[in-house]
């Protein structure tokens, strides 16, 4: 009697239980359906707009193509890139990239974290503290690439006295990233204080009269509930880093070996009239950029930006 009164209830869970999962499924289908559709309009316009120019460059980049004897353009496969590849100036702009990458990213990240903490806690006056922390990234880049190098201009500017920094590869190198940190900290603020808008002040005190101090909370509620606004911070600021050109070009010209890989595809491309180097460093470019956001979403898993539960 009980087997036969237990039969029918299990099999009845079991088919709400698949139900459930069914309409879960439904459900998870719809949304991603949803998502594509809210996507595609974004996604045919980047098309439209970047994939000729995309599709050119790598076509360029197997021929010989030099506008200055554009009699004598050819087919070379892939010669550009083992000549690019085989090039210590490449290298060294690469090297400098990285440096400029790790280093600013860093700091960025540090210092952004220390304002949106200030700008999420402060009570009196907290629209102008707001306010004038984000001045920096309303300038616009080459004009404040300008006043640093006013700045630190030998017998004229007021940080540089009678030295001239500028004339040097590793001064010239840290006065870069200290220009690009100072000009992009309110923008890894403003993306971190967001996400310190999520943790629950609830939260803080629980582990406070549990005896947690202030490093701890921070450490081990804080920073994983806003994980992922940190690493959408740190994935936007790595790319733009790795592409850095305004500050560079105004502050040295990539003289000194200070020269960033994006500086390097310039020179070839618009003022070397080398289309084909130029569209091969470009590409070059592009494929770092791209394994950088892979690397990203695939190390950090659900919690990076446009990856979902399943980690894909």
């Amino acid at each position: 009697m009980t087997t036969s009164s237990a039969g029918p209830a299990a099999l009845g869970a079991d088919a709400g239980t698949a139900i459930a999962k069914q309409r879960h499924s439904e459900g998870k289908r719809a949304e991603r359906r949803l998502g594509l559709l809210l996507c595609a309009p974004a996604i045919i316009v980047m098309l439209a707009v970047a994939a000729y120019p995309l599709v050119y460059a790598v076509w360029l980049s197997f021929f010989r193509a030099d506008l200055r004897t554009p009699d004598d353009q050819e087919f070379i496969g892939l010669g550009n890139y083992i000549t690019v590849l085989s090039s210590p100036i490449w290298w060294n702009a690469f090297g400098v990239t990285m440096f400029i990458t790790v280093i600013g990213t860093f700091f960025q990240l540090v210092l952004g974290m220390l304002l949106a903490i200030v700008m999420h806690r402060t009570i009196i006056g907290r629209g102008l503290v707001r306010t004038s922390a984000l001045v920096p990234y309303a300038i616009v880049t080459v004009v404040a690439a300008f006043s640093w190098r006013f700045a630190w201009t030998q017998n004229l500017g007021w940080l540089a006295g009678e030295s001239a920094p500028l004339t040097d590869r590793w001064s010239s190198l840290w006065i870069i990233i200290l220009s690009e940190v100072w000009k992009t900290v309110p923008f890894m603020a403003l993306l971190l204080m967001a996400g310190l808008a999520l943790v629950p002040e609830d939260l803080l005190k629980a582990a406070s009269m549990d005896g947690a101090n202030a490093w701890q909370r921070f450490w081990r509620v804080t920073v994983p509930i806003i994980k992922p606004a940190i690493l959408v911070a740190l994935l936007f600021r790595t790319l733009d880093s790795f592409r850095i050109f305004d500050n560079i070009f105004v502050l040295t010209s990539g003289a000194n070996d200070t020269a960033s890989v994006s500086i390097l595809a310039y020179n070839n491309l618009i003022r070397g009239l080398n289309l084909g180097i130029g569209s091969t460093m470009s590409v070059l470019i592009f494929i770092s950029i791209a394994i950088i956001a892979f690397i990203y979403i695939k190390l950090f898993g659900a919690a990076a930006p446009g990856a979902g539960d399943d980690r894909r």
